[in-house]
């Protein structure tokens, strides 16, 4: 089987992954680029307790789990910046798509863990494990500026 009949889909950092994070030693804020691409149906199957009656579309499951995650995470010291439409890339592969993009600032690596790691937000977080068919998640800070 080749790449294009199993392609290799990201939902979760792998433990190398976290690990490197962790190793840049951010300190202070940073922002969150996220690019996601929803599935046409939501798969509950591993959340099957909040599963809605009915079928639902992969972009409405991630709309419950933003309603669901925008306390825990301003409650953290983190904003959602910005949620928007994707689309097919100007610069980049001619396939690949991304259906929004979100940048989410997150005020220090410390409360980050501490957001993702909350009981509570956690108890929905099924929600975009049902959403998501595949998603890219880059961490990046802004330096001093050179120019003024």
């Amino acid at each position: 089987m080749n790449a294009l009949e199993n392609p290799v889909r990201y939902i979760e950092p792998t433990q190398s992954a976290g690990r490197e994070f962790f190793l840049r030693g951010i300190e202070g804020s940073f922002i969150m680029l996220n690019l996601l691409r929803f599935r046409d149906i939501a798969d509950y199957s591993q959340s099957p307790e909040l599963a809605p009656a009915s079928p639902i579309s992969g972009e409405a499951a991630f709309e419950k789990y933003i309603e669901h995650t925008l306390p825990f995470l301003q409650a953290s010291g983190g904003d959602l910046l910005f949620l928007g439409d994707g689309g097919h890339f100007l610069i980049g592969p001619e396939t690949e798509r991304w259906d929004k993009v979100m940048l989410v600032r997150q005020c220090s690596v410390q409360s980050f863990m501490a957001f993702n790691s909350h009981r509570d937000y956690l108890a929905g977080i099924g929600h975009r494990t049902a959403a998501i068919e595949d998603a890219r998640l880059l961490p990046f800070t802004q330096p001093p500026s050179r120019f003024g």
